[in-house]
């Protein structure tokens, strides 16, 4: 017998069938997460898809026994990516399953660039990170949240340096914005605040005529001389308007110009930026 459409409609009769319906949702769910919580769906193995060369098995099995909890279906996929992101060389990570029993690893790792002020390193997105590392690397300085902009400096200045085969050992912003290179061979470069790029590209133009090799001497007993070697200043301040002043070992003079004595003044004071 069906009920009548004044009981069906009734606001009793509604009520009970909300809460019927939300009494057998309550009792599937409930039944769902206890199935998906039985170990019969117990995560087994993490496997890491790309190759890596600083991260160890042992950190990401270490990773694995901390962060790892619950089920295939349970497991919090967020929590393990953040966790792995935290490894040292870890750059970024992704994290999926793999039925029926398997976490998958895809890990990108930080490429180092340089050594970044005093206890960590730089990638080239500008990316600081702290880690051990062994290989000689370039030395990066500068202020707080200016590592991009440093990196980007080393960038271009090293390839304005590349024709003249000199790389640098060490690039130094200070807090007044001034910038300065230490070169593998030792010369150090003042390239003060501005115009910076214009400034080096002028040293790199005039440094073969003004340092490279000296013809030997034309003189008939010494014809079979061997150029005199190269000259490696140890200070070159490219702050100058139209040139830079220079220090060599010994108060040499550069060849094709006049030597001056040490305790002259200099003709031009340096540009203040």
């Amino acid at each position: 017998m069906s009920a009548s459409p004044e009981l069906a409609n009734h606001p009793l009769s509604q009520v009970a069938r909300v809460l019927t319906w939300g009494a057998l949702g309550l009792l599937a769910y409930g039944a769902a997460s206890w199935v998906v919580a039985q170990p019969w769906f117990a995560l087994r193995s993490i496997e890491v898809k790309t190759p890596v060369a600083h991260v160890t098995e042992a950190q990401i099995r270490l990773v694995a026994e901390r962060q790892v909890r619950g089920t295939f279906f349970t497991v919090d996929l967020e929590q393990v990516r953040e966790s792995l992101e935290k490894l040292p060389w870890v750059r970024e990570a992704r994290v999926e399953r793999r039925w029926p029993d398997t976490l998958v690893v895809s890990l990108v790792e930080h490429v180092p660039l340089a050594r970044w002020n005093d206890d960590a390193l730089v990638n080239d997105a500008g990316d600081i990170f702290v880690a051990a590392v062994t290989m000689p690397l370039p030395r990066l300085v500068g202020p707080e949240d200016s590592s991009a902009e440093v990196v980007a400096a080393y960038r271009r200045h090293q390839a304005a340096l590349a024709p003249l085969g000199m790389r640098i050992r060490e690039l130094r912003l200070s807090p007044r914005r001034a910038w300065r290179l230490q070169l593998e061979n030792g010369m150090q470069l003042a390239l003060g605040r501005d115009q910076t790029d214009t400034r080096l590209a002028r040293f790199v133009a005039l440094y073969p005529r003004l340092f490279g090799p000296r013809p030997a001497a034309q003189d008939a007993a010494v014809q079979d001389a061997a150029p005199v070697a190269a000259l490696v200043p140890l200070t070159v301040d490219l702050r100058y308007p139209d040139g830079f002043a220079v220090r060599l070992p010994g108060g040499i003079a550069p060849h094709g110009f006049a030597a001056r004595t040490p305790d002259a003044a200099p003709l031009l004071k340096p540009s203040e930026t």
